[in-house]
């Protein structure tokens, strides 16, 4: 665990962003039950909590993508943390679209990216990595250079990890659901005992027997 990701997760938990309800699982976008939840949408609404992560993602991504010439957020989740990042580096950002526009300029990506662009995908969750590597398809499709993505939270799950590495993308975040669940427990949102519980859900999302304790 680092400072940074300890103090992410502390604030996601102060602001109630991260449910636990391990009795009555969450069902994810990918059809996964879990037994943990994190709304990251909430960061924006909590000024001091939204100024960690931003200057937490922007500190990020200049460590760990240097040579970034562009941010893109995924849609709609990453837009406003790809906006206001933007504004602390100075870089300029856009957005991609679920799916092309059928009106206008029937436009995926939105802003203005030109081939061979350095670019860095600004997500706030990734679980089984699905969405974000079609984010990160589309800009190769267009002729940007991918260097990664930068995202909030993620998971952890072997399934996201094995898609990013085939996909050859890499993948920073700013916590994850390991640091979350220790210090859920060390700040007594959760039991000890449940620990155990939610990291086999992440070991084995497929194997539901974590839901019976």
């Amino acid at each position: 665990m680092t400072d940074t990701s300890v103090l992410i997760a502390r604030d996601l938990l102060k602001i109630k962003a991260v449910f636990f309800r391990p009795q009555e699982p969450f069902t994810l976008a990918s059809g996964i039950k879990s037994p943990i939840y994190c709304d990251n949408r909430l960061t924006l609404t909590a000024p001091e909590v939204r100024t960690d992560v931003e200057n937490g993602l922007a500190e990020m991504i200049r460590e760990n993508y240097p040579d970034v010439e562009v941010l893109m957020g995924t849609s709609t989740a990453g837009i406003a943390h790809a906006a206001i990042v933007g504004h602390i580096t100075g870089l300029p950002m856009g957005y991609v679209r679920g799916g092309s526009k059928d009106h206008g300029r029937k436009n995926q990506i939105e802003g203005r990216l030109e081939p061979g662009q350095k670019v860095v995908v600004v997500e706030d969750l990734i679980s089984t990595g699905g969405s974000c590597i079609e984010v990160v398809n589309v800009l190769r499709d267009a002729g940007a250079d991918v260097l990664g993505i930068a995202s909030i939270f993620t998971y952890g799950m072997k399934k996201s990890i094995d898609r990013l590495a085939a996909a050859q993308v890499q993948n920073v975040s700013l916590t994850d659901f390991d640091v979350v669940a220790r210090v859920a427990a060390e700040e007594e949102y959760i039991r000890e005992e449940d620990v155990a519980r939610l990291i086999k859900f992440r070991d084995d999302p497929d194997d539901e027997s974590w839901i019976e304790g």
